[in-house]
C-alpha cells in the first residue's frame, strides 16, 4: 500500500493510530495522539481514510444508538432467590449460656443460674408463640446435660410445640430447635 505524509494510519496488532510524519523506504514514522513519534514497517500499518473515531467504523450509527440506549436503560433488579432450606431456617436464636445472660455469674449458685436460664427460655418461647414465630433455637451447650433436660421438661408442658436437636452442622450437639404449631392455641 502506498502511504503519503499526513495520512492517518492504524497500527495492526496494537491499539495505536497516528499521522504519518516521515517515510523512508519501507519504514514509516507516525506521530501518535499522545505526541510520540514511532517507526513501523509499512506492512504493520493500514490507512484510515477519514479522521473519524474508530467506533464509527465498528458500529453503524443506528447500532451505536441501540447499544447506548441499552446500556443506559435501568436494569430490572433481580429478586434474590432463597434456597428452600434458607426459607425455613429458624428465625430466633436464644443463647442460654450464662455469660450471655448476665455480666458476671459471680456469687450465683448453680440453681440460680439454671433458674435464670429456664426463665429466659420460657420468656422467649412465650414471645415466639405470641408473635406467631414458627421456629426458635435454644443454644444450651453440651455440658452435663442438666439444662437440656430441664428445657425438654419445659417444652413438654406445651401441646402446640415439638422440639428436637438443632442442625448439627451449625450448632453441634449443644442446641435444641423448637417448632411451634400455628393453628392451635397455647395452654
Amino acid at each position: 500500500m502506498k502511504f503519503k505524509l499526513g495520512d492517518i494510519v492504524l497500527v495492526l496488532d496494537e491499539d495505536l493510530s497516528g499521522v504519518i510524519k516521515r517515510i523512508e523506504g519501507n519504514t514509516v514514522s507516525i506521530e501518535t495522539d499522545d505526541g510520540f513519534e514511532i517507526d513501523f514497517d509499512s506492512n504493520e500499518l493500514v490507512l484510515k481514510d477519514k479522521k473519524e473515531a474508530i467506533k464509527s467504523d465498528i458500529f453503524s450509527s443506528s447500532s451505536i444508538n441501540d447499544v447506548i440506549t441499552e446500556k443506559e436503560a435501568p436494569k430490572r433488579k433481580q429478586q434474590i432467590k432463597k434456597r428452600f432450606k434458607e426459607r425455613y431456617e429458624p428465625t430466633i436464636e436464644v443463647d442460654l449460656h450464662i455469660n450471655q445472660l448476665v455480666k458476671s455469674a459471680k456469687g450465683m449458685s448453680n440453681h440460680d443460674m439454671l433458674t435464670l436460664q429456664l426463665d429466659t427460655a420460657k420468656r422467649k418461647l412465650e414471645f415466639a408463640i405470641s408473635k406467631r414465630i414458627q421456629k426458635i433455637v435454644f443454644i444450651h451447650g453440651v455440658g452435663e446435660g442438666v439444662l437440656k433436660m430441664e428445657l425438654e421438661y419445659l417444652f413438654g408442658r406445651y401441646s402446640n410445640i415439638k422440639f428436637y436437636d438443632a442442625n448439627y452442622q451449625k450448632y453441634g450437639l449443644g442446641a435444641t430447635e423448637v417448632y411451634i404449631y400455628q393453628n392451635t392455641t397455647s395452654d
